[in-house]
């Protein structure tokens, strides 16, 4: 018998490993150092050796008896929410503040309001009707492939809606507000067939980007991706995508969900001191200098690793920094 999703918050690392082991560790792949994305926080530095902020997160690492220390900031103590915001300034938003500024993006984009719901205090009411494209004078596909982007992601609460940012409940399927829910949704409004489903579907997770600091909050956001998927497919077929969909998409989430210090635009701590010989009267003499990037203030001459994501229409992959450049 197939094995079927289950709607829960926090997505148990032991039995996502369980049931896929190669799927779980493309989570935790970083596809610019080809290794793994490191922790980048000292909040685990209690559990030992190889959990610290500059240690790669594995399989290991995370499952078996550590299968729990992964979860999502409303399953948090609250002097563990704390020490985050001290931490690295992390912060939450709240699920109906995250669909009144995706509203926002999809108003200005279908030059209409209410495409997908009708906002209330602090919530919302879902719009059941299909979304009509007839007035925006667009296809259904363009707005599948328009790239959007979460900064700092942490969870990607603004990307996948899976669960109330605060309460920790989950938002069924039919109610969500995320950006890749809404992209899904409008696959399963517009095509039936199976094999067109997941063809668009894969595009709609192409087209959906986010980045952050802390390796936990990228495999949390990779998950919730990858369980948004799973669980938009369960909806409208009835039963589990198969496993190599599962890997086709991981390895499209390794890429667009990625680790990176977004003030410099590389991987994290991989600046790093150099060392430089000069000629004195004394004779050689050999000394410590620092990133020059880091140094001066400027992004372009960091000596740090610079990330890069990959463009599925042009498949290739591309320095992030190149995009900011407003390079081509």
């Amino acid at each position: 018998m197939a094995q079927r999703t289950s709607l829960y918050q926090d997505i148990q690392e032991n039995k996502l490993f369980a049931y896929t082991p190669e799927v779980f560790k493309m989570l935790l792949r970083d596809k610019t150092t080809r290794k793994n994305v490191i922790w980048g926080t000292d909040a685990y530095t209690d559990l030992g050796e190889g959990y610290g902020c500059r240690d790669e997160v594995t399989a290991r690492k995370v499952t078996g008896f550590f299968g729990n220390i992964i979860k999502p900031r409303s399953a948090k103590t609250q002097e563990e929410q704390s020490d985050r915001v001290k931490d690295k300034a992390e912060v939450f938003t709240p699920s109906w503040v995250c669909n009144k500024q995706n509203n926002l993006i999809d108003d200005a984009w279908f030059g209409t309001s209410g495409n997908f719901n009708t906002e209330k205090e602090q919530g919302w009411i879902t719009n059941t009707e299909p979304v009509c494209f007839a007035q925006s004078g667009k296809m259904w596909q363009d707005y599948v492939k328009e790239n959007r982007i979460e900064i700092t992601c942490g969870e990607a609460p603004y990307l996948a809606s899976r669960y109330d940012t605060i309460t920790g409940e989950i938002i069924p399927v039919k109610d969500r507000i995320g950006l890749l829910d809404r992209k899904l949704r409008i696959v399963s409004e517009n095509v039936q067939a199976e094999p067109e489903w997941y063809k668009w579907a894969k595009r709609a997770i192409q087209s959906v980007y986010g980045f952050d600091w802390q390796g936990d909050n990228i495999l949390l956001a990779r998950e919730n991706l990858l369980y948004t998927f799973m669980e938009h497919y369960e909806n409208k077929f009835g039963v589990p995508a198969i496993k190599e969909y599962l890997k086709e998409i991981a390895n499209v989430l390794s890429w667009n969900i990625w680790q990176m210090d977004g003030l410099k635009f590389v991987v994290p701590y991989s600046c790093h001191d150099e060392e430089v010989t000069e000629e004195t009267l004394l004779g050689k003499e050999t000394k410590k200098v620092s990133c020059e990037g880091c140094r001066t203030k400027d992004n372009s001459k960091h000596n740090g690793i610079y990330c890069r994501i990959y463009d599925w229409s042009a498949k290739r992959s591309i320095e992030f920094y190149s995009l900011i450049k407003g390079e081509k």
